[in-house]
């Protein structure tokens, strides 16, 4: 048996490890004014965030296709793989799952494991690691086994601070009069996924409000946590110096909590907005 792991672009590994850990990697596409691009081959988070503030409208964003999946088999199963743990964003929130399914029945050969994190992000990247890291040591059935029950300990407790609601009106998420407002008051929505979805979890004033909300949240969590070695992750949207700033002042908080810093790329971001933040954490062990 040969064992193969795959994550969608939105997981955002960092590429030396994507490099290191023998990571493929299918890309989400994006949709702007002009042309389409498959996201971190065709366009960089930078041009993206770029073009977007030219915009009138709000990109559009698309799963991988059928197509470029069963490429993507093909090749695996040349180079002599036989199985494909393929980890992806939720199901609830994007057609790649199923696009990945829909290609795996497609092609001879080759088995395919499809992995719906009911997440996004780096969180969604903590899982993709921790295949890769493991496939050579454990049982395949036992490592989809601590792959489902990481899913259900990391998607749980994620948080996204939206700094302008600019991107959730242009996609239809609230209403102009919501935005208006919201812009008015200086609200700061923090989302939360749930059984795969993105809802709210509380609307608060000011992000240094939302902050420290998180923060408190994290804290009770890293409470319950007692003796493990958690891995978390500060994710920003085109503002690296107030991501930096944030894991540092966590750092300070939780000095046993390995940190490290992500992003929300183009797919994500399109939705989030620029100058959002997350926060998310894993109990596995990673080696980052």
């Amino acid at each position: 048996m040969k064992i193969a792991v795959v994550a969608d672009s939105t997981a955002y590994i960092p590429k030396d490890l994507k490099e290191k850990y023998n990571i493929y990697t299918i890309p989400l596409i994006v949709n702007m004014d002009d042309g389409s691009y498959k996201e971190e081959i065709e366009i960089t988070t930078a041009e993206f965030f770029e073009k977007m503030a030219a915009m009138n409208e709000l990109p559009t964003t698309s799963q991988p296709s059928i197509g470029d999946y069963i490429l993507l088999l093909e090749q695996l199963r040349n180079e002599g793989y036989t199985d494909v743990i393929s980890v992806h964003l939720s199901a609830e929130i994007s057609g790649t799952c199923a696009n990945a399914r829909a290609a795996g029945a497609s092609v001879d050969g080759i088995n395919l494991h499809v992995v719906d994190t009911e997440i996004a992000c780096l969180m969604q990247g903590f899982m993709a690691l921790y295949a890769a890291q493991n496939k050579d040591k454990l049982e395949l059935v036992e490592l989809l086994e601590n792959l489902e029950e990481m899913k259900q300990k990391t998607s749980s407790d994620a948080k996204f601070i939206v700094d302008s609601m600019k991107n959730l009106q242009k996609g239809g998420r609230v209403s102009h009069s919501q935005a208006l407002i919201g812009g008015l008051l200086n609200i700061k929505p923090v989302l939360e996924f749930q059984e795969g979805k993105i809802v709210p979890y509380e609307k608060v004033r000011t992000m240094k409000k939302a902050k420290s909300l998180v923060e408190e949240q994290f804290g009770e969590e890293i409470k319950k946590q007692a003796g493990k070695k958690i891995t978390a992750t500060v994710i920003h949207s085109n503002d690296e110096e107030a991501g930096r700033e944030w894991m540092r002042h966590l750092q300070s908080l939780y000095p046993d909590v390995h940190f490290t810093l992500s992003y929300f790329g183009p797919v994500i971001a399109t939705h989030l907005g620029e100058g959002s933040l997350g926060l998310g954490y894993t109990t596995f062990d990673l080696e980052m």
